[in-house]
Order: C-alpha cells, then sequence, then structure tokens
C-alpha cells in the first residue's frame, strides 16, 4: 500500500435499529473513542453489551468479576456485561510450572537489557497457552451471546482491545527515554526493537492489538452465519492508527506520530480485516486521527497534529460553530498568545526539514531520530507553557471534537462499509462535525 485509502464522503447508511445488538469486543474503563460508537449505538435502539478483560489476583490468575466490579462496569457501559475474562496477550501466561514472559524479564536492567537474551521456544510455548486460553474466553461469550441475538437482526462488533507492554518496571525507564528524551537521554526505537524485550513486546503487541480481531470474526462465524441465514447482518470495526492527513501547507497531507511502537501490530490489525473481507465478511478498520487520552500521553509530541484541525474546521463550513471553537481555545491560552500564533509555530514545525522526512507512506512505521526528538518535544514543551493549566489544553478540546465525530463517522459507514481500511482525515471529521453543529 502506497497510499491511505481515505473517507471522503459523510456515510449514509442505515443498517442499525431498535432490537439489533451493539458488542464492545473490550472492557470500557473512561473516556475514549469507544464511547462515540457507544452512543451511536445507544440512539439507534441497539442493545448494548460489553466484554471484561476480568481481574488478576495476587499470584496472576485470572478471574472473572466480583459483583461490586460487574455492577460498576455495567454503570459505565450503560448495559449487560458478559462477565468471562477476555484479558489479551500472553504476557503472564504459561504452561504448569513453567515462567511467565514477565518473569523471564524481571532479571532485566537499565544495564543489561539490551544484551538479555530469552529462551524463544519458552516464549513460544506461553503465547500458545495465552491464545488458547483468550480462544476459549471467546467460545465461552459467544455462546452466552447467541440467546440474546434474535434471528434476523443485526449486531455490530466494536474491537477496542490494543496495547501488551508487559509489567516489567525497566521498560517504564525505557520508555521515558524514547518517547520523551532529548539530548543525552535520547533512546532511539530501534535499540528497542533490536534487543530480546522489543521483540516480545512487539509479539505481544500483535496478539493484543491485531490478533484478538481474528479471534473474534473466527469465534462469532456460527452467530454471523445463523444472521446472514435469517436475514440480518453482521458488522465488525476496529481502531487502528496509521497517520492521518491534516492542513499543511494548505493542503491536506499526510502525516504521522513516528515513535508509535504499536504501529506494526496496527498494519497487522489491517491485515486481518483485508482477510476478512476478501472471504465476504465485512470487517473495517478504522485509522482515526491522533487525541489525547491517559494512554497517549506518553507519547510527548502525538498531540501536535490536532492543532489544524482549528483550520479544517473553518475551511470544511463550520461556520459560527467553527469560530465558537477557536474562541474557545483561544480562551486556554496565557495572555499574549493566540491560536494563530500556535498554528504558525505548528505549520513551522509540519513543514520543517526534520517532519518532511518522516512524512513517508510506504516506509511507516520508522524509526526516531535525535532530530526529531528535539524538535517534536520541544514544540510540544514550549506549546504547552502557552497555556493558563496545563490541565486545561487547546488539544483536549480538539480531542473531544475527534472524539465527537468519529463516532456518527464510524457507526453509518459500518452499516455499509466500502473498504476493509478506511482513514478517517481532519476533512472528513470536520465535515461531519459542521453537519451535526452547522
Amino acid at each position: 500500500m502506497n497510499a491511505p485509502t481515505s473517507l471522503r464522503n459523510l456515510p449514509q447508511g442505515q443498517l442499525f435499529r431498535q432490537g439489533d445488538v451493539f458488542v464492545l469486543f473490550g472492557e470500557l474503563f473512561g473516556r475514549g473513542y469507544a464511547n462515540g460508537l457507544i452512543n451511536q449505538a445507544r440512539e439507534a435502539g441497539m442493545t448494548i453489551i460489553g466484554l471484561t478483560v476480568g481481574r488478576r489476583e495476587a499470584d496472576n490468575s485470572l478471574r472473572p468479576l466480583n459483583a461490586e466490579e460487574l455492577a460498576e462496569a455495567e454503570a459505565r457501559l450503560g448495559g449487560k456485561v458478559i462477565n468471562v475474562p477476555l484479558m489479551a496477550g500472553f504476557d503472564l501466561d504459561a504452561p504448569a510450572g513453567e515462567a511467565t514472559p514477565t518473569e523471564l524479564l524481571a532479571p532485566l536492567t537499565l544495564k543489561n537489557w539490551q544484551e538479555q537474551k530469552l529462551d524463544w521456544a519458552q516464549v513460544e510455548r506461553c503465547r500458545q497457552a495465552g491464545v488458547a486460553r483468550f480462544k476459549q474466553g471467546v467460545a465461552e461469550v459467544m455462546a452466552q451471546l447467541d440467546p440474546l441475538v434474535k434471528d434476523g437482526g443485526n449486531v455490530l462488533f466494536a474491537h477496542t482491545m490494543a496495547g501488551g507492554i508487559p509489567k516489567v518496571k525497566v521498560f517504564l525507564a525505557i520508555a521515558n527515554r524514547i518517547y520523551k528524551g532529548r539530548g543525552d537521554r535520547f533512546l532511539s526505537t530501534r535499540a528497542l526493537l533490536d534487543s530480546d524485550l522489543g521483540k516480545l513486546i512487539l509479539q505481544n503487541f500483535d496478539e493484543v492489538t491485531a490478533n484478538t480481531f481474528q479471534y473474534l470474526i473466527e469465534g462469532s462465524a456460527a452467530l454471523r452465519e445463523r444472521l446472514e441465514r435469517t436475514g440480518g447482518q453482521a458488522r465488525y470495526t476496529a481502531y487502528g492508527y496509521h497517520g492521518t492527513e491534516i492542513l499543511i501547507d494548505g493542503q491536506y497531507q499526510w502525516q504521522t506520530y513516528t515513535n508509535y511502537t504499536q504501529g506494526r501490530a496496527k498494519k497487522r490489525l489491517e491485515d486481518h480485516a483485508r482477510a476478512a473481507w476478501s472471504q465476504g465478511v465485512k470487517a473495517t478498520v478504522f485509522n482515526c486521527p491522533e487525541i489525547r487520552t491517559n494512554s497517549s500521553d506518553i507519547f510527548v509530541g502525538v498531540e501536535l497534529s490536532l492543532f489544524p484541525l482549528l483550520k479544517a474546521l473553518k475551511q470544511e463550513g463550520g461556520g459560527n460553530w467553527a469560530e465558537a471553537q477557536w474562541a474557545a481555545c483561544e480562551a486556554l491560552l496565557q495572555d499574549g498568545y493566540s491560536v494563530a500564533d500556535l498554528l504558525s509555530q505548528i505549520e513551522a514545525y509540519n513543514t520543517s526539514a526534520t517532519m518532511q522526512t518522516f512524512r513517508d507512506f510506504p516506509a511507516w512505521p520508522m524509526d526516531n531520530s535525535p532530530e526529531l526528538a528535539e524538535v517534536m518535544i520541544g514544540t510540544s514543551e514550549d506549546i504547552t507553557s502557552k497555556h493558563k493549566d496545563r490541565n486545561a489544553l487547546v488539544t483536549d478540546l480538539l480531542s473531544s471534537l475527534v472524539l465527537e465525530g468519529t463516532g456518527p463517522l464510524m457507526f453509518g459507514e459500518a452499516a455499509a462499509p466500502s473498504a476493509p481500511v478506511l482513514w478517517l482525515n481532519h476533512d472528513i471529521i470536520a465535515r461531519q462535525l459542521a453537519r451535526m453543529h452547522g
């Protein structure tokens, strides 16, 4: 693939109705992309059903939610939660009597992590144990879900699983240098990826972020076939990230956050959607724009591509509502700074020679560099310092707008999807928001 397949037209599809079922394939913990889809499903009158990753005991054994936890999860979701633990990944799995990958990583320190080697045969046994556990959980979930979906009805599965970093102390220090380090504190992503630690993390990313989508599609085959046989439909969505087109030099151009270590797993997620699509299954990965979340805050600079959304809101017909968003953002800045100042700074950042070298779509994801860290982290810190309150940023407001726009786009497009992998860029999101608020 040499260019993104972008959604350019506002979706017109209307498939889901009262009594259909929406399944959140992942646990809802807080504010994020999933909320937009849930809101759309609820407005359509769909039955909301969620899942849980379960909880770990002190000995790392996995259990369902207890009564209190289940009540909290269902209140947060606003629907029923099927209480079967679906913890993805294999970092805490192992055959009986063997060490888990997390235990294998325990001896790693900042001094030895690049040289320390793993027993890959043992890692593979752990991976197989984790996959078997997860697939068994999917089978149990589907057995409970099947009677909740009527013949001839429609079901929308929304895959939200992502992540997979093993809980080892040394990685936090490594991550701080890769994603936040400049100068003497800079560490290259290549150093991590060439180490056994990095190779294990990439494997676990694949299992959590990507392969769970495949297991969902395979595990729900009987339900999907029953619905199709009786006049209904099954649809699958997943959240991807593969860069975003934003306004640079007056044109929508693809750019990316380079340090995104999960990029390889997100590409594998796309592959699973394409494979399902080739078999007649309507599964679509929606590559969404960069936003600020609790989990993304480690990636300093990921938020910089949000600022040009303000230009897109005006360009795509936002009118007075777009002007109000500019004013709301300006109110968050210290005296003496304006939104126009920030956008000029972002424009200079995006058109700099350093950043242009990383706008290479076929080469994504690329390794970081000291020059990239300097300009990206430096720009991020400088812009943050211009706010009145570091806990109330322009990018928080813009992130909420992206979340608001992507939900209707994904929900409408999933009704009659046009491709297995689609990019939701700033143009279509701004147009969706203009339609909602204009």
